[in-house]
C-alpha cells in the first residue's frame, strides 16, 4: 500500500534499476519528450538560482526542452534561455552563496517589483565551504542567512513552486587541492541546517518549500564517475531534471505511465453508472438467494417422530433461476472490475516502471516448463493438431506472452522477435480452429458467430 502521496517519495526516495534507470519509491516516473515538456511549460518562467551544481541542473533541464543547447554560457554569471515557439523562459542566476544578495533577489519577487517565476529551484553551500575553508563560523552565518530567506521562500511558495536542492556528497579522493576542505561531513552539516530551518524534515509534502533531497541518493551511487569529484556526471543530472519535470508536469499532462504526483482522478460518469449497476446486481442477487434458501428450508423433507418415516413435501425444491445465475455472473464481473479500478486507476497500491532483466523473464519460463513436465496427460486423439493439442499449444503461448508483458521483455530484441512468432502462431491456431469447425459442422449461423 502507501500509494497515495507519491510527491513526497519522488522528491526524497528511490533506487537505481540497473545502472541508469531511476525508480522512485511507490510510483512510476514518466520519461518526457521535448514536445511534452514544451506543452507542459508553455508560457512559464522558471528560475534556477545558486552555484555551479544548480547551473548543471539548469542545463539538463533546458535540454529537455531543446536538446541542441550547448553548455557555453558564462560559468560565473547569469545564463538566460528562451524558447519562443512555446513562450518558455528559463533563467540561471549565479548566486553561489546564501547571502544578502540572494535574499535581495528573492525579496524582489515577493514585493512584486519583478514578475514572479512559476518555478524556483535554489540551492548553494559548497562555495561557502570553499571560500571560508570549512570554518564553523561560515556554517553559523549560513544558518543565519537561510533563516532570513526562509520566510520569503514560503511566501513565494503560496503562488509558485519552490524547491530547495540539498547538496550532493563529493568524492573526496578526486577533489583538487583547492577543494579539499569540501568534505561530506561539512556538506551533511549544511544540509541538516537547511532542512531544519525550512521545516521540511518530517513531511516533505506538507512543507510549502519542497526539499529536493533525492539528488543526494542519486549522487551516492554515481559520484565516483564524476570528472572532478564535485560535479555529478551528465546521466545523474539528467535524472534530477527528469524528476523535476515529473513533479511539476504529471499533474498537468497526466501521463499514463507517470503516476508520481498525480492526484486521485475523479470518477467518470461511466464509472459511476457501472458502480450503481453492479451494486444493484449484488443487492438483487442477495435478495433472490435469500428467497431461494428460505423456500428450500420450507420444502425440506421432515421426519415423522412417531413412524420415523421421512415425509416428502408437496412442492419440489425450486431450481436456480436464470435471473439468479445472471446476477451471480454480474456480481463476479463487478468484483473483477473493482479490482481493476483499485490496481490501475486508483493510488491505493504502489506502482513501479517495468525494467527488464533476464532473471525476471526466464525464471518464470523455467518454472512453467518444470510444471509442464510433471503434469502431463495422455490423449485419445491420434491426429496431428487435434483439439487437445492446439488448446495446450495456445495455453502455454498465452502464459509466455503474459510473462513477456509483465517483465517488460520487449526491450530485449531476441525475446521480442520470438514473441512475434508466438503471436503469429496463436493467430494461426485461432483461425485454423474456427475454420475447421465451420468446415466440418457447416454451422454458419448468427448464434455461432456471437458465441465466438
Amino acid at each position: 500500500f502507501k500509494g497515495g502521496d507519491t510527491c513526497e517519495y519522488l522528491l526524497s526516495s528511490g533506487r537505481f534499476l540497473g545502472e541508469k534507470v531511476w525508480q522512485p519509491h511507490s510510483c512510476m516516473m514518466h520519461k518526457y519528450k521535448n514536445s511534452e515538456a514544451k506543452n507542459c511549460l508553455i508560457d512559464k518562467h522558471i528560475v534556477f538560482i545558486g552555484d555551479s551544481r544548480i547551473r548543471q541542473l539548469f542545463y539538463s533541464f533546458i535540454k529537455l526542452i531543446n536538446p541542441q543547447v550547448k553548455e557555453e554560457g558564462n560559468k560565473h554569471g547569469n545564463i538566460p534561455f528562451e524558447d519562443k515557439s512555446a513562450s518558455i523562459k528559463v533563467d540561471f542566476l549565479w548566486y553561489p552563496e546564501v547571502n544578502g544578495s540572494m535574499r535581495q533577489r528573492i525579496k524582489s519577487w515577493t514585493e512584486g517589483s519583478v514578475a514572479k517565476p512559476h518555478i524556483i529551484v535554489a540551492g548553494a553551500a559548497t562555495w561557502s565551504i570553499k571560500i571560508h575553508n570549512g570554518s564553523n563560523e561560515a556554517l553559523t552565518q549560513y544558518k543565519i542567512n537561510i533563516t532570513s530567506i526562509a520566510p520569503l521562500l514560503e511566501k513565494l511558495a503560496k503562488s509558485s513552486d519552490v524547491y530547495w536542492v540539498l547538496q550532493d556528497p563529493v568524492y573526496e579522493d578526486m577533489l583538487s587541492e583547492s577543494r579539499k576542505m569540501i568534505t561530506n561531513e561539512k556538506i551533511d552539516a549544511y544540509n541538516e541546517a537547511a532542512v531544519r530551518i525550512l521545516n521540511s524534515s518530517s513531511r516533505n509534502s506538507k512543507a510549502k518549500v519542497k526539499v529536493f533531497s533525492v539528488s543526494k541518493l542519486i549522487a551516492q551511487e554515481t559520484i565516483m564517475k564524476s570528472a572532478d569529484g564535485l560535479h555529478l556526471p551528465e546521466s545523474s543530472r539528467d535524472t534530477n531534471a527528469m524528476i523535476l519535470m515529473n513533479v511539476y508536469c504529471n499533474k498537468i499532462l497526466k501521463p499514463i505511465d507517470g503516476s508520481c504526483c498525480q492526484p486521485q482522478p475523479p470518477l467518470t460518469l461511466i464509472q459511476k453508472l457501472a458502480f450503481c449497476f453492479f451494486t444493484l446486481s449484488i443487492i438483487g442477487y442477495i435478495i433472490i438467494n435469500l428467497i431461494h434458501r428460505n423456500n428450500y428450508r420450507k420444502n425440506k423433507p421432515c421426519t415423522d417422530l412417531e413412524s420415523r418415516e421421512e415425509k416428502k413435501p408437496a412442492i419440489s425444491t425450486p431450481n436456480v433461476s436464470t435471473l439468479e445465475m445472471l446476477l451471480h455472473s454480474f456480481c463476479k464481473l463487478g468484483l473483477i472490475m473493482t479490482y481493476f479500478y483499485l490496481c490501475d486507476r486508483a493510488n491505493l497500491f504502489m506502482k513501479e516502471n517495468k525494467f527488464y532483466t533476464h532473471s525476471s523473464f526466464f525464471i518464470p519460463i523455467v518454472y512453467i516448463l518444470v510444471l509442464g513436465v510433471f503434469y502431463t496427460e495422455n490423449t485419445k486423439e491420434t491426429k496431428v493438431l487435434n483439439r487437445e493439442q492446439t488448446d495446450e499449444w495456445k495455453g502455454w503461448m498465452q502464459l509466455v506472452i503474459l510473462i513477456y508483458h509483465i517483465s517488460g521483455a520487449s526491450t530485449f530484441l531476441p525475446v521480442y522477435m520470438h514473441i512475434r512468432v508466438l503471436v503469429a502462431a496463436y493467430l494461426f491456431q485461432t483461425g485454423y480452429g474456427h475454420f475447421s469447425y465451420f468446415w466440418i459442422k457447416g454451422d454458419f449461423g448468427v448464434y455461432r458467430v456471437c458465441q465466438v
